[in-house]
């Protein structure tokens, strides 16, 4: 489907692209991986011609159509629906046709129509516009009315409903919710072409692609499979790639060991020579140099705090009119780990300013500990740092008392160089700013983290060195995220912000995703067959299936506390034991009978601990 031969292209005083070469298979799902900075978007901009290369072509089949999500969809007075229907050119073409075309071609026009099932393609608008988030009564308002997010998603449906022969997607879970990012998984499963997506979202790249495109080096190379896949050949290309360096240099200084010992000697000397050209002609190797992500810095709290860090009782909050939450009755300890689920708009951020302490009650209680510290992390923190500024400006003003080189020194922990440290805002990249806003909210060792879309611009290695932080804070945490895999492996427990209130979620993630699919087709009916009406609140989240699962949140915290309820359950069936070994016991028939059936129910309940220790143990290995 595609071809890139031989590609070079130099921009901005460094190469990109150096003799990169890559053929695509027709259909296929493609994710591009690398560091950020190294070119991914660069890519895509040569593919739309949007760039021209220094050398090399890229070739696609003849009146191949291609698709990508660059910008908001302008704020124009057609209604939503309408502006995705436009996006198939040859259906709003062939519709505009109607009203002038000569009767001979009417015909014609009705035929392709049929072909292309011009019919269905309003109700597949709607589902697309459902599965990211849009309601029924959206379809008919017009652009001007949606904010630039909004838009975002708009050119999204629209890119995904035109079906390209080739669509190039930009980190499109950037600007989508955690249900955005679930049913777009999804759909990207059952993309009928090829289709090239940049992400950093580990359970996207696995779920979705068959290819993985690594971009390292100014190279392009294919391997096949999801990102675990490509993680572990990676690995063992580069073991082998080692060793095999290890065996040439072995060879060489045997060779040049000889050379060495005998080139002096006029009996040796034809040898010599010969063992010199066995060493020119050995292939050189490049030694395996490490790539280290610098860790983040979030030093746990020193003195911890009586539980509950806070506690809501019947609690409403709003912005003056009505309220935005209620009916709030949730309780925070220390070693909480909240996942905070729902759509946009359903409260989540007024929840996490609630908490912050940016918003007051309006109704009810909310009871916070006095000494609570809270650092919080969101994504208009990044929008609004001035881009004049630098971060050794910034860390001044942190660390008024302290000198030049421990300010120097604490940038330099936070991942920024000496190169960087004086590097203004604006020519930051996006993970850098993140980078530095996400160390900064925790340098004060805050009781409680509130973490609102902390990987946005962070790559997946940078994502594990924020789990791996996160695994290590010993403070609570509040989680609001579109990735699926930090959400299961930070989150103990899960919250839900639905119909105007927040209350626990009975289940885990994958009960989440069934939840949010089931939902979107739902919402996506006809928007020909179906009159509008109210919209109906959601359906209440699925049961979860009993049955032992690998726990979701922190797994060193869920192998503790399994270990600690394993203890406890071999304490009673050990101390059930020695009273029916006394022979004293069977002196009182009742109490014999009673200790019997408590020792039955007591080794039940050590089995089930068992279990979920083994399984919280295996776990917490397999993160380690």
């Amino acid at each position: 489907m595609l071809q890139i031969n031989d590609l070079v292209l130099d921009a901005w005083g460094r190469r990109f692209f150096d003799h990169a070469s890559v053929t695509l298979p027709k259909d296929a799902k493609v994710g591009l991986v690398g560091r950020n900075g190294v070119g991914k978007s660069t890519l895509f901009k040569v593919i739309l011609g949007q760039m021209h290369p220094g050398g090399g072509d890229i070739g696609l089949p003849k009146k191949a159509r291609i698709g990508s999500v660059d910008q908001e969809h302008p704020a124009t007075p057609v209604s939503l629906l309408d502006t995705v229907l436009e996006a198939d050119e040859e259906r709003h073409s062939l519709l505009g046709r109607l009203e002038t075309a000569p009767p001979e071609e009417l015909g014609d026009i009705y035929a392709r129509l049929i072909d292309i099932d011009a019919d269905r393609a309003p109700s597949r608008a709607a589902e697309i516009l459902a599965g990211l988030g849009f309601t029924q009564a959206d379809l008919a308002r017009p652009m001007s009315e949606f904010s630039g997010g909004w838009r975002m998603r708009v050119a999204l449906a629209a890119s995904l409903f035109a079906e390209p022969d080739l669509l190039l997607l930009d980190e499109p879970t950037n600007y989508l919710d955690l249900e955005g990012a679930l049913w777009l998984e999804a759909r990207l499963q059952k993309y009928p072409h090829t289709a090239i997506v940049i992400s950093h979202d580990r359970e996207l790249l696995n779920n979705s692609v068959d290819h993985i495109l690594h971009l390292k080096d100014g190279k392009l190379e294919l391997y096949t499979g999801g990102y675990n896949d490509f993680e572990r050949m990676l690995g063992e290309k580069l073991r082998l790639q080692e060793a095999t360096r290890v065996k040439i240099e072995l060879q060489r200084a045997h060779l040049q060991s000889f050379v060495d010992r005998f080139r002096a000697k006029a009996s040796k000397a034809t040898q010599a020579q010969s063992r010199l050209k066995m060493i020119a002609k050995l292939p050189p190797v490049s030694a395996i140099i490490e790539e280290r992500v610098t860790p983040f810095v979030l030093p746990s709290p020193e003195r911890p705090l009586a539980p509950p860090l806070l506690r809501l009782e019947g609690a409403s909050v709003g912005y003056g009119g009505p309220p935005i939450l209620k009916h709030l009755d949730l309780r925070l300890d220390i070693d909480d780990r909240i996942g905070l689920l729902g759509v946009n708009g359903a409260g989540k951020s007024t929840f996490a300013k609630l908490v912050a302490g940016a918003l007051n009650v309006e109704k009810g209680k909310l009871h916070r500990s006095p000494r609570l510290k809270v650092g919080w992390f969101h994504q208009h923190q990044i929008e609004a740092m001035d881009p004049t500024d630098t971060p050794l400006e910034i860390i001044r003003r942190i660390m008024p008392e302290d000198s030049e080189a421990k300010r120097r020194s604490r940038l330099a922990q936070f991942g920024l160089g000496f190169d960087k440290v004086d590097t203004t805002v604006a020519n930051l990249s996006g993970g850098e700013r993140a980078r530095l806003l996400l160390n900064l909210v925790a340098m004060e060792a805050p009781h409680l983290l509130i973490l609102d879309e902390p990987t946005n611009h962070l790559d997946i290695d940078s994502r594990r060195a924020l789990l791996d932080a996160l695994n290590d804070y010993e403070g609570a945490v509040i989680l609001i995220t579109h990735d699926r895999s930090l959400m299961e492996l930070v989150a103990d427990r899960l919250w839900l912000a639905a119909d105007g209130t927040i209350a626990p979620f009975d289940g885990d993630i994958e009960d989440y995703a069934a939840f949010v699919l089931d939902r979107a087709r739902q919402a996506a009916r006809s928007p020909t067959q179906v009159k509008p009406e109210p919209e109906a609140p959601p359906p209440p989240p699925p049961a979860p299936v009993a049955k032992p699962k690998v726990p979701t949140g922190t797994a060193r915290r869920r192998a503790e506390t399994a270990e600690a309820a394993l203890a406890r359950a071999t304490k009673i069936v050990a101390e059930l034991d020695r009273a029916l070994a006394d022979p004293a016991t069977f002196g009182d028939a009742a109490k014999a009978a009673d200790l019997g059936r408590k020792r039955n129910d007591a080794q039940v309940a050590l089995d089930a601990a068992e279990l979920e220790w083994i399984v919280a143990q295996e776990a917490y290995e397999a993160l380690k």
